[in-house]
């Protein structure tokens, strides 16, 4: 029970975390995560997938959201043009910035996890 109840309570506290990203930064938290995935390479939409622990089909879905805010672009593939990878635009790199600078406050349970 002891940790079911830690469960809960980490939950909660990303939960809580989300909204104050959403409000702060204007996008989901999913969509930092893509951010952050992005930041060192260019991926494919698949190798998206497997970072942020997603479905191919909800991973395109964040993929155009985010796109469609100009924070990412597509690119073809060198050797395969018909593999699309992505990218992060200047607006991309600056969001991704503000996001690894901000000051939004964790609770207990995620303290103890990031540091």
């Amino acid at each position: 029970m002891k940790r079911l109840c830690a469960l809960r309570d980490l939950c909660r506290a990303i939960g809580d975390y989300e909204q104050e990203f959403h409000k702060f930064h204007e996008i989901s938290l999913n969509e930092g995560m893509v951010l952050c995935s992005l930041k060192e390479k260019r991926l494919s939409s698949g190798e998206i997938a497997k970072q942020i622990n997603l479905t191919c089909s909800n991973t395109s879905k964040l993929i155009r959201a985010i796109e469609d805010k100009g924070l990412i672009e597509r690119v073809m593939g060198e050797e395969d043009r018909r593999q699309m990878y992505f990218s992060l635009t200047i607006q991309g790199l600056e969001k991704l910035g503000a996001i690894e600078n901000d000051n939004i406050p964790l609770e207990e349970p995620l303290k103890r996890l990031i540091k």
